[in-house]
C-alpha cells in the first residue's frame, strides 16, 4: 500500500519561494508509479492541479503556473519536491501529493487520483 507525506514550512512570506517535499513509501517513485502530482486546494480557487513528475523523471506543469513551478526528485530518498517561486497571498492553500497506479497519463482531474498524502497547509503572509 502506497503512503505519501508532504512536508515543508507552514508559513511563507510573499515573493519568497515555497518548497515542499513529498516522501513516498510502499513503492518506488522511479519504477512503481506512472505519475506523481502536486495538487492544491484553497477556499477561493477550489482544487487545482499544479504539475507532475513521471517515473522517468519527466515533468509536466499547469500552464497557469508553469513560469513559477519546478518539480524535481531524489530517487535515493524516494522523494520529490515542489518549488513555487514569487508566491503571492493567493497561493495560500493545502498542498497535496497524489498518485494512482491505474492512471497511465498526466491527469489534471483530482478525482482520478486514489492515493493522497494527508496534505500540508501553507499560508503566504507577511
Amino acid at each position: 500500500q502506497v503512503h505519501s507525506q508532504e512536508s515543508g514550512p507552514g508559513l511563507v512570506k510573499p515573493s519568497q519561494t515555497l518548497s515542499l517535499t513529498c516522501t513516498v513509501s510502499g513503492g518506488s517513485i522511479a519504477t512503481d508509479y506512472y505519475y506523481w502530482s502536486w495538487i492544491r486546494q484553497s477556499p477561493g480557487k477550489g482544487w487545482e492541479w499544479m504539475g507532475a513528475i513521471a517515473y522517468s523523471g519527466s515533468t509536466y506543469y499547469s500552464p497557469s503556473l508553469q513560469s513559477r513551478t519546478s518539480i524535481s526528485r531524489d530517487t535515493s530518498k524516494n522523494q520529490f519536491t515542489l518549488q513555487l517561486s514569487s508566491v503571492p497571498p493567493e497561493d495560500t492553500a493545502v498542498y497535496y501529493c497524489a498518485t494512482d497506479p491505474r492512471v497511465r497519463y498526466v491527469s489534471f482531474d483530482p478525482k482520478e487520483y486514489g492515493y493522497w498524502g494527508q496534505g500540508t497547509q501553507v499560508t503566504v503572509s507577511s
